[in-house]
């Protein structure tokens, strides 16, 4: 009877604490999907605003020795990421290929400008920062005028801030519901051994002893939900990658890192926590409040 008895209490154990495996990796799995989101629409979101360019049209009286310097002076700036030099006789060019005739024919002479195009680093695409280099560029002697789309900008910046702040909500949403079901599900791991946890208190155990055991055990399993969770992110981000190459996911190292880091980082951090208040709580409990 005894031996059927143990053999019911290991299976009820075992049963337990792959429930709390599986809801761990459900849960940190559902978290990294949204990380990826988080962090992969940053990157899609700064490639777009890298591909914004400022267009400094250049006075006729400058040279092509002082075009040089000008143009090596705005490469060394910090929010340059790439700059272009287009000369007159190139932009009417390329102008002629765009309307399909030779304009300059009509005209006799070209009306066009020489041009530095600033392609930006994405942290100073603002409405701010490209009106504050507009009016510094206005001001240089070299500079005849300055041309960006300024409705663009505006567009962009305005709903990148409303996505971001969306997906801001919800990661604080999912990771709130992460850490109370992660909770939940070790504290009733643990609420199964309340008596085991009362008795070796009785006899004179300490408390940093007799959490010991539980935190530890409580780490390898959120570990093991971690893993499981890194499995199942692996499978999607390649069928992903697959399916949507231009997002260049099994390509971006950074973000990949960041995610495999944030969820071993969260179960270690959410099982340590839970499990440490979890048992704090039998600890301080009388003997005949373990029966409620």
């Amino acid at each position: 009877m005894s031996i059927k008895y143990d053999s019911y209490q290991k299976r009820r154990l075992q049963s337990s604490y792959i429930s709390v495996v599986i809801s761990i990796a459900l849960v940190l799995f559902m978290v990294g999907i949204l990380g990826l989101i988080l962090l992969k629409s940053t990157k899609v979101a700064n490639r777009v605003k890298e591909k914004v360019a400022m267009t400094l049209f250049l006075k006729d009286k400058v040279t092509q020795k002082q075009i040089e310097s000008f143009k090596e002076s705005l490469e060394s700036e910090p929010f340059a990421r790439m700059v272009i030099y287009t000369s007159k006789e190139q932009a009417a060019k390329n102008y002629s290929e765009e309307i399909g005739e030779d304009f300059l024919k009509f005209l006799g002479e070209n009306p066009l400008k020489n041009g530095l195009d600033i392609y930006l680093n994405a942290d100073f695409v603002t409405p701010e920062n490209m009106q504050e280099m507009e009016t510094r560029f206005l001001t240089n002697a070299f500079v005849a005028d300055v041309s960006y789309d300024k409705p663009l900008i505006n567009l962009l910046t305005k709903n990148i801030k409303r996505i971001s702040f969306w997906l801001l909500v919800l990661s604080s949403f999912f990771g709130l519901i992460a850490i109370i079901l992660i909770n939940s599900s070790i504290r009733l791991s643990i609420y199964s051994k309340r008596f085991n946890i009362k008795t070796m208190q009785m006899v004179g155990a300490t408390k940093g002893f007799i959490r010991k055991p539980f935190i530890l055990r409580s780490i390898k399993l959120g570990i093991i939900g971690a893993i499981l969770a890194l499995i199942g992110l692996a499978i999607v981000i390649f069928y992903i990658d697959k399916y949507a190459p231009s997002l260049y996911l099994l390509e971006d190292y950074t973000t990949l890192v960041y995610i495999a880091s944030g969820v071993l980082l969260s179960a270690f951090l959410i099982t340590w926590f839970s499990t440490f208040f979890a048992t704090q709580r039998f600890l301080n409990l009388q003997t005949d409040e373990l029966y409620y």
